[in-house]
């Protein structure tokens, strides 16, 4: 796993934005630029996939979390949707599309501090002693916490269990040289346009429609900067997370002060979530994981971007056939996003063989056995 690099019939939603120049082509297809002719890197809102937003209030020792979830469809097990380290639940909006227009299901895509407690108290609040037929899903480190939150038995509902791209070995060979990725990464960009260019550019994530979307959540607005007007429908949706200081911890001096708000005015814009400083979580998130997934008994898919990234645990469990596996070639890390389609088509058919959810659109399941 490297770290972080790596249709559908709306209904009463708007339609989906097109690829520019894709002539509608399917999502996560290669786009063909004609002579004089760019690539539009303006943001997207969330309401173009999801169909509401709201904020789910948990009550904890010291008061009240509020969490942001995003919703779709009103039929079908729900498909609660668990993001990676650094990103958000937008990261799951193209998917979303994808999804519903294959099955029948509701979507509830999270936005979690990372903690698996958090995942259970959220289906509780939402949906109390009797919650829905759930299946968790979830991508690099929200597969982690997907993993953990079905160990520990906190969505009593669960009937199936999704990873995207994370395996114990390579995860935890990738943490050493996870600093030097992020400090690697531009810390600031001119405009929301600026970062979507550089995450389609950098590769990060490869599919422009995901990423017009998706990084509006990755990305905030420096502080004390006043937001553009043509932006705030855009970021509206969106909850800030307070960061606490490091103890002991001082002032920066006067000098660097006028020297970063310099920067912010040129550059307003930096990452929502300064993934460094959650170093200290990276090891408990990963070690062990194997062995959780493998034992966690319900039915389990593991989706990967490549063969390789198959660690000991996990390849025995698969020739023994303990889980469901497919590998989705020429993606990067954000496999939901490269190819949202194709992921989409994975899952409809893991629910349909299962029984779990019944085909809508004319979608044919492909698994034998279905």
């Amino acid at each position: 796993m490297s770290a972080l690099e790596k249709s559908m019939h709306l209904g009463r939603l708007p339609s989906r934005p097109p690829l520019p120049g894709s002539g509608g082509s399917q999502s996560g297809a290669k786009m063909r630029m004609g002579p004089g002719r760019k690539r539009d890197f303006s943001p997207v809102s969330w309401s173009q996939y999801f169909e509401s937003m709201e904020d789910v209030e948990v009550e904890n020792e010291t008061g009240k979390d509020t969490f942001r979830v995003y919703k779709s469809g009103s039929e079908g097990p729900v498909l609660l949707l668990l993001h990676g380290g650094g990103h958000s639940a937008l990261s799951w909006a193209v998917f979303t599309a994808a999804i519903i227009s294959r099955v029948q299901c509701r979507i509830v895509a999270l936005d979690l501090r990372g903690h698996g407690e958090d995942v259970g108290n959220v289906v509780e609040a939402m949906y109390g002693d009797l919650p829905p037929p759930i299946m968790l899903i979830g991508h690099s480190m929200g597969g982690a916490i997907a993993v953990h939150t079905a160990s520990c038995n906190l969505v009593p509902s669960l009937l199936g269990l999704c990873m995207i791209d994370v395996v114990e070995g390579t995860a935890m060979d990738a943490l050493n040289s996870m600093q030097n990725f992020l400090r690697g990464r531009p810390k600031t960009f001119k405009s929301l346009e600026n970062a979507i260019e550089w995450s389609v550019k950098s590769g990060q994530i490869r599919n422009l429609e995901s990423a017009r979307v998706s990084m509006v959540g990755q990305v905030k607005q420096c502080e004390g900067i006043t937001s553009p007007e043509g932006s705030k429908s855009i970021v509206e949706g969106i909850i800030e997370e307070e960061e606490e200081d490091e103890e002991g911890s001082e002032s920066v001096n006067k000098r660097k002060k006028e020297d970063d708000m310099e920067t912010k005015k040129d550059h307003p814009y930096t990452w929502r979530i300064e993934l460094a400083k959650t170093e200290k979580y990276w090891d408990g998130w990963f070690r062990g994981l194997s062995n959780l997934f493998l034992s966690c008994p319900i039915p389990k898919l593991l989706l990967l971007a490549g063969v390789d990234r198959l660690d000991k645990d996990l390849t025995i469990g698969q020739m023994q056939g303990k889980f469901q596996m497919q590998v989705l070639p020429q993606c990067g890390h954000a496999v939901h996003e490269d190819a949202p389609d194709k992921v989409a088509e994975a899952v409809a058919t893991f629910l349909i063989r299962h029984r779990f959810a019944e085909p809508i659109g004319g979608f044919q399941c492909v698994f034998p056995g279905c």
